[in-house]
């Protein structure tokens, strides 16, 4: 199986366009050390010629550029992407699906929660429903990938909820301050096996906390890409750009006594990656400190581009 990170960055991407933070100057000004970030989304494939979009970042045109193997190769019109897997609602995880609109077949899956977010808001149905289908995904159940044609990908998803919070743009602050509204299928994450049933790696680009039944479910994973927002929670409010902290917009820090660190430091994991980095967490800086911690301690720091096959 082939995995390409389209975008490691959080929503904004790094640098986010109105962020002059330190980090963002650095990449701006194209530091070596300070490599660019688009939104995040991973592209995935069983062949290396068909491939599933997981989330559709605002930046799916400029990613589809960059990387080849999203190139159309057959006839006028034609595409290797058969389809997007959306693990929640994030503005920086479906807004990518309008550039899909030019009538081009696939499949979008999402959890009913999700895909009654796209239905309610219309301006989604630029993605003509003769072309492309809407598939919904039940928690905890094995669900085959099929490509446009209807034949399988060789990719099975198994989608399972996460502690989350439902997107930002969704919000309902009468739902009170604790989860503002959020539903247990509003934040999944993914488990991916291959077609001999073999699991090959779990995707979470989102998760608020580390709780003992997802600790376990990871646990010997071989691969994990893991929400890698912000280094600590207060780290927006600390560097005087935000008023939010992590855990209010619905992901662990890093490096917290409570964080993604500490949390997976004992399951035994082959390969840690983050994804979905903040354009103010140290990280995303090849000569930081906190990167030479994150990879004393066994993590990678995903950027865009990134190839690895399992």
């Amino acid at each position: 199986m082939k995995i390409c990170v389209l975008g490691a960055g959080a929503g904004g991407g790094f640098p986010q366009w109105n962020c002059n933070h330190p980090n963002s100057r650095r990449a701006r000004q194209n530091d070596p050390a300070a490599k660019q970030r688009t939104q995040s989304s991973i592209a995935v494939s069983a062949d290396g010629d068909d491939w599933f979009l997981f989330n559709a970042s605002p930046d799916l045109r400029k990613q589809i550029t960059d990387n080849e193997i999203l190139h159309p190769k057959k006839d006028l019109r034609h595409s290797p992407i058969q389809g997007v897997v959306l693990t929640n609602a994030d503005v920086d995880h479906v807004a990518g699906l309008l550039n899909l609109r030019e009538s081009q077949p696939l499949r979008v899956y999402g959890t009913q929660r999700v895909l009654d977010v796209l239905k309610a808001n219309t301006i989604f149905n630029v993605l003509n429903p003769k072309f492309v289908s809407r598939e919904v995904m039940k928690l905890d159940q094995p669900l085959d990938l099929q490509k446009a044609d209807g034949s399988r990908a060789g990719i099975t998803v198994i989608p399972f909820a996460v502690p989350g919070k439902v997107a930002l743009w969704l919000e309902d602050e009468s739902k009170g301050d604790d989860n503002f509204g959020s539903v247990e299928e509003d934040t999944i994450a993914l488990e991916v096996k291959d077609a001999s049933g073999e699991t090959r790696f779990f995707y979470v680009p989102a998760c608020a906390k580390m709780t003992p039944e997802l600790a376990e479910r990871l646990r010997g994973a071989d691969l994990v890409f893991f929400d890698g927002t912000l280094w600590t929670d207060d780290e927006m409010i600390r560097d005087g750009v935000g008023v939010k902290t992590a855990k209010r917009m619905g992901h662990m820090s890093n490096a917290d006594a409570d964080g993604s660190i500490a949390a997976l430091k004992d399951l035994d994991i082959k390969r840690k990656i983050f994804i979905h980095i903040n354009t103010t967490n140290p990280i995303l800086l090849d000569d930081s400190d906190e990167r030479r911690q994150v990879e004393a301690a066994g993590w990678e720091v995903s950027y865009d581009g990134m190839q690895i096959e399992v």
